[in-house]
């Protein structure tokens, strides 16, 4: 086992004290808004690994020169000598961009133009990091809001025929096949100023779309027609919204919720509209939602771990001071309506104890695992929670309990563990460890099966903020953790 340190990363939506206050940082280490805690295999943002001699080493490097120890035969020769996923805790005090993670075929495309272009990597024009398509998961650590891919066009039409503002009714107008009269105009002459007309959106659908349903063409003119519209059309929007939440048909509308912190963090943002055509997501702590590449979405409220491929790609199309990039976001769109999906509700993934659930979504690059160790309690909250909101769904897929506090986890594969609370005592056949809130290590592949349980023994004081060396020692006896890993 090796401790790894997280790259952190200070967006300006990012909270102001959750990730600090869980990672420990003194003050010479707090960033003014700390967005994400990276643990990463990414070239541009790679974690350290403290290495048995004192000396450290980026994890790239480290993989690089022992592929088959770190990773395991069947990573290693899947994905070759890098690491299969980004492992990250992040946490957004208000929302942040609508964006779209791009399919393969894009972002080896993007990747190999924006080189040719001679744009560098950490140019804050360059949309493409690496050459792979970003699928990610999300598991919340506390309430967490969301808007994620396309709602049923009959609720969108419902909430945008009913909001008084002439971009709304002039996209729900487009949803149900009534565009008007326009006049036609050259994709060269369009400026800031410039509504796209709807034969100018047409022009901007991926070749795909020769396949689609009427219904789904017109789903992407009315989110092109939002997310291109002038700075201008945003005018009004937040107290359209106001008007709207506070009607006795909508109120509590959880979709207008989510554009009227958005409209409130970007004023006068077309873009914002956007979140009235998506569907909202509440998910409660160790609830969990997958997003696959093509799939729009935007992070409202709220801290939680993401996992996803070893990717640093996003195409965003509003709600942001980034690069926008809305040429390709649009071809890599997926504009299909549907429930978003839950990998703990699913075969993708299963409740396997009292004190652990695991989450699988169907591709091989990562899982995530959330449990808890506590010696003084049968059972885990969460896990009751899930059990009743899912029914005999889980009770059927739930095997039987092992001992509460002892875990067996993956026996091989590149895995992080990270300690989100208490202390926990993680050991390999070779060796033995104790971590405590916001520490956390890799272990390689060759390290075998890790088994995790309560810490018993005494903890130094290791934080400036932690009272006493008495106090750690007496919550010593439980802890919960994430642990990130290979599917096998």
């Amino acid at each position: 086992m090796y401790r790894i340190q997280p790259v952190q990363k200070p967006y300006a939506w990012g909270s102001l004290n959750r990730l600090q206050t869980m990672f420990h940082l003194n003050d010479n280490d707090k960033p003014t808004a700390l967005a994400e805690m990276w643990f990463s295999g990414h070239r541009q943002s790679p974690s350290m690994l403290l290495l048995p001699d004192g000396s450290s080493q980026d994890v790239p490097g480290v993989i690089r020169r022992h592929p088959e120890e770190m990773l395991g035969d069947n990573a290693s020769h899947l994905f070759g000598p890098v690491m299969p996923y980004l492992f990250k805790i992040i946490s957004a005090r208000i929302p942040l961009s609508l964006q779209v993670h791009p399919l393969d075929f894009q972002a080896r495309a993007g990747f190999n133009r924006e080189n040719a272009q001679g744009i560098p990597l950490n140019a804050p024009e360059r949309s493409f990091k690496d050459t792979l398509a970003k699928n990610e998961m999300v598991v919340a650590l506390e309430p967490f809001e969301a808007a994620v891919g396309f709602a049923p066009i009959a609720s969108q039409m419902r909430l945008l025929t009913s909001m008084q503002h002439p971009l709304a009714q002039r996209m729900a107008s487009i949803l149900a096949g009534s565009y008007g009269s326009y006049d036609d105009q050259s994709l060269n002459n369009i400026d800031d100023t410039d509504e796209l007309t709807i034969e100018l959106i047409d022009q901007m659908m991926p070749l795909s779309a020769i396949t689609w349903p009427d219904s789904r063409k017109r789903l992407f003119r009315a989110f092109t027609a939002a997310i291109t519209a002038p700075k201008q059309f945003g005018e009004g929007i937040e107290g359209a919204l106001v008007a709207l939440d506070q009607s006795a048909e909508f109120a509590m509308h959880a979709a207008i919720s989510n554009a009227l912190q958005a409209a409130r963090a970007f004023p006068s943002d077309p873009s914002v509209l956007c979140m009235l055509m998506m569907n909202p997501v509440s998910l409660e702590e160790g609830e969990s939602v997958y997003i696959p590449a093509g799939t729009p979405h935007a992070y409202i409220h709220g801290t939680a771990a993401e996992i996803m491929n070893n990717s640093d790609n996003v195409l965003r199309g509003g709600m942001t001071a980034k690069h926008k990039d809305i040429g390709n976001l649009l071809h890599s769109l997926n504009c299909q309506t549907g429930s978003p999906i839950d990998p703990s509700n699913t075969p993708f993934g299963f409740l396997s104890n009292q004190n652990l659930v695991t989450y699988k979504p169907h591709i091989n690059e990562f899982m995530l695992a959330y449990g808890r160790v506590d010696d003084s309690t049968p059972s885990w909250a969460i896990v009751g929670r899930l059990v009743r909101r899912y029914g005999e769904l889980l009770q059927r897929l739930r095997p039987q309990p092992v001992l509460r506090q002892r875990v067996q986890l993956p026996k091989s594969g590149p895995r992080v563990l990270l300690c989100t609370e208490g202390a926990i005592q993680c050991s390999t056949l070779t060796e033995s460890m104790v971590l405590s809130q916001g520490e956390a290590v890799f272990i390689p592949a060759c390290d075998g099966r890790v088994d995790i349980r309560a810490a018993t023994e005494t903890l130094e004081t290791r934080h400036s903020d932690a009272a006493t060396a008495d106090e750690i020692s007496r919550s010593s006896s439980k802890g919960s953790y994430l642990l990130a890993s290979t599917p096998f």
